[in-house]
């Protein structure tokens, strides 16, 4: 019988498994961000998942101390995964958690694992680093389970308790121990993996499925483009036959679709296999950037409207709409390649946070009243704010004769004024 679960780690993933957690068990959320911690004491969410009356009428305990969880005998480890510059897993928040918790930790206890990795992480990297800082013998003492997490920021239509939930476990009774406090929250209900590595491998599949799938919408882009027709035009069309898969072009960045695909070919690689596939779709969509940046450049060049004076607005800089995550931003990357051209983009994104965009990227964002005039407007990331007033705005946002890169392919080209340039993936 589970009687305290500590939920390490109150991102975008942690904190709503928290929340939904506490409302049938005895549960303390851990982050080591003290700032984190004390906006949401306070009710306050940056990352725009949880309301703040859910989160005050919460009877879930936050805390930034680690001897908090002492007494916990059910762990939850929620932190991110990411790659590094060469586009390797970085495993050292997840080892970092693992040495955190570790010490708290007492016979008889269960650590799931939500966070993205590759078939077999769980037990060859965090079950001996828990071993070590611990004293107890994993498989033993304490038991291992593997649950993907599979929150999508900002979808209102499937939060946690709506989407089936993968569980695993190292042997068949902490299976169903897991299974059973996950079904208390699940809605959808819970599908046992029969291996922690099957779970695993489950989760980085997923989003490497749709990570090809968009390659191969990016490169019909570009053959769209050089034969002279709209990617939007040719996927209604086909998107008309019952087993058309729907997926769209566009910058994949984030935390998952351009990530995951890493860890699973990093691990097929140490194995001695080469994933061709994924690498090959990997490629097109890290190009994307470039490709946008260098068509507007032509079309700029084409047009003899660039020179020292052309301004170009990037309207979007997280990396999907409707949050304001900006972890592995594919429109920095667009910022970027823009800048090697010699053009200083001028950008503005309501939902972010403006500091947190210079210290983590140096580009400093205008406001609204300052992003006009522009030679160039690329529409990058369709906020519902934005949308909600486009069609008032792009007149003072364009300049007469301008350029309008629309990458997602959100607006009607024919509401444009007529001497508007229009271009879309």
């Amino acid at each position: 019988m589970v009687k305290r679960i500590a939920v390490c780690g109150l991102g975008y993933v942690g904190l709503p498994v928290a929340v939904a957690f506490a409302r049938r068990f005895d549960v303390i959320g851990f982050d080591v961000d003290k700032r984190r911690i004390e906006r949401l004491k306070e009710g306050d969410d940056w990352t725009g998942e949880i309301e703040r009356d859910v989160l005050l009428a919460s009877p879930l305990t936050f805390t930034d101390s680690v001897q908090a969880l002492e007494g916990c005998d059910f762990f939850v480890v929620a932190v991110p995964t990411p790659v590094d510059e060469r586009n390797n897993p970085d495993f050292s928040l997840l080892v970092r958690a693992c040495q955190s918790i570790g010490p708290v930790m007492r016979a008889g206890c269960i650590v799931v694992f939500e966070s993205t990795v590759h078939p077999g992480a769980t037990e060859e990297i965090c079950g001996p680093e828990l071993e070590k800082v611990s004293g107890l013998r994993c498989g033993i003492d304490f038991k291992l389970g593997y649950s993907p997490e599979r929150i999508n920021p900002g979808d209102r239509e499937h939060p946690l308790e709506k989407i089936v939930k993968i569980v695993s476990g190292q042997d068949e009774e902490s299976l169903e121990i897991i299974a059973g406090v996950y079904e208390k929250i699940i809605d959808a209900g819970v599908h046992r993996a029969s291996s922690i590595k099957v779970a695993e491998a489950a989760k980085v599949l997923e989003n490497t499925q749709r990570d090809i799938n968009i390659a191969l919408m990016n490169e019909m882009s570009k053959i769209c483009d050089l034969v002279g027709i709209r990617t939007s035009e040719v996927l209604t069309a086909a998107g008309t036959k019952w087993n058309f898969l729907k997926f769209t072009p566009g910058l994949v960045g984030g935390h998952c679709i351009g990530v995951d695909p890493y860890y699973l070919t990093s691990k097929a690689q140490e194995l001695g296999y080469h994933p061709e596939v994924i690498l090959s779709g990997r490629r097109i969509n890290d190009g994307m950037a470039n490709h946008v940046a260098s068509r507007v450049v032509q079309t700029l060049a084409r047009n003899g409207g660039l020179n020292a004076s052309t301004r170009v607005g990037i309207l979007g800089m997280t990396f999907k709409e409707n949050v304001p995550d900006i972890r592995n931003s594919k429109v920095v990357d667009l910022y970027k390649a823009l800048g090697s051209y010699g053009i200083t983009p001028v950008a503005c994104d309501p939902m972010v946070d403006s500091d947190q965009m210079e210290h983590e990227y140096g580009i400093k964002l205008v406001e609204r009243d300052g992003f006009r005039d522009l030679d160039v407007l690329i529409l990058a990331v369709p906020h519902r704010e934005t949308m909600d007033t486009i069609w008032e705005d792009i007149p003072h946002l364009v300049k007469r004769g301008g350029m309008v890169c629309d990458l997602k392919s959100v607006l009607d080209s024919k509401r444009l004024q007529s001497d508007l340039v229009y271009w879309t993936l």
